[in-house]
């Protein structure tokens, strides 16, 4: 549901927590972008450092010498009420293609070596995901997935991890994630768990479904390219992401790009992404439909 009025709560010395729900979906998640979008911009609070948005809450850090916390509490949700509906919210945002080879070898010997050393009954991960979401096959799957853009709706659990939701209903899958995690996961690799769709920064432990892979890095601390110049990471809340199903010849060619460098990121720069517009959009559309 969303609250009638948010809820606020500290988040300890010097961070304020703003709760807009207890779901997971977009409107919910406009409104933390909403918030901290106003207040990096035109409606700036004294005291206020940076603000970190979720799918359902804000994160604000503050500076207790500037502003006291029950005084920020004040002043945002006054912010909030004044900022009025979803519909009329506005934020910058940009749009990123990324090639995806799916059903890719690399994933598929991840899971292959889960299923030899911890669950041999483990179903493979795009069949799995596409019998749990009605799909007829995993052909299906590829072009529901790949069949819309992304939003971008927080950052975390490791730096440059973004959580994805789709902006199209008509592709959205759910998936659970593993029980017990996998020890290791390859870079790039595209997953989802629950509503939410991923790309693994690094080799790591993991537990979403796995089911293609980007050579395109979203973490760079040696700041190869330009694109992550001021920062390591290349997204940032409100973006979107575009997959696009590429071939392994392309996969490996874009790999050897990234390694010697010469890779050019395909970004459509900031534009002013209308919650109104979208949502007048959502309600056009056959939701009964499928790719």
């Amino acid at each position: 549901m969303i609250y009638d009025v948010p809820k606020v709560s500290p988040g300890g010395d010097r961070y304020l927590l703003i709760e807009f729900g207890n779901e997971m979906n977009l409107d919910l998640n406009f409104k933390a972008q909403g918030l901290a979008s106003a207040l990096t911009g035109e409606y700036r609070i004294n005291g206020v450092i940076e603000t970190a948005p979720c799918f359902a809450t804000t994160l604000v850090h503050y500076d207790p010498d500037l502003i006291s916390y029950s005084d920020l509490k004040v002043e945002l949700l006054r912010l909030f009420e004044s900022l009025g509906s979803s519909e009329d919210i506005e934020v910058d945002s940009r749009l990123f293609y990324f090639p995806t080879l799916y059903l890719d070898p690399w994933t598929t010997d991840c899971i292959n070596d889960y299923r030899d050393k911890i669950n041999p009954e483990k179903e493979q991960d795009p069949e799995f995901v596409a019998r749990i979401n009605g799909l007829s096959d995993v052909r299906q799957l590829v072009r529901v997935h790949s069949g819309t853009e992304y939003w971008a709706a927080s950052l975390g659990f490791w730096p440059g991890l973004a959580f994805m939701m789709p902006l199209d209903p008509r592709c959205r899958l759910t998936a659970p994630k593993y029980n017990p995690p996998r020890t290791w996961t390859p870079q790039g690799a595209v997953s989802m768990g629950g509503m939410s769709t991923a790309i693994y920064p690094v080799p790591s432990p993991g537990g979403y479904q796995l089911f293609g892979r980007t050579p395109v890095p979203i973490w760079d601390p040696q700041k190869k390219f330009p694109e992550f110049e001021g920062d390591l990471c290349i997204f940032r809340p409100g973006d979107r992401i575009k997959y696009v199903p590429c071939s392994k010849e392309e996969y490996l060619e874009i790999e050897r790009q990234v390694t010697e460098g010469s890779f050019k990121f395909n970004i459509v720069d900031y534009q002013r992404f209308s919650v109104g517009n979208y949502q007048r959009w959502i309600a056009s559309l056959d939701l009964k439909s499928r790719f």
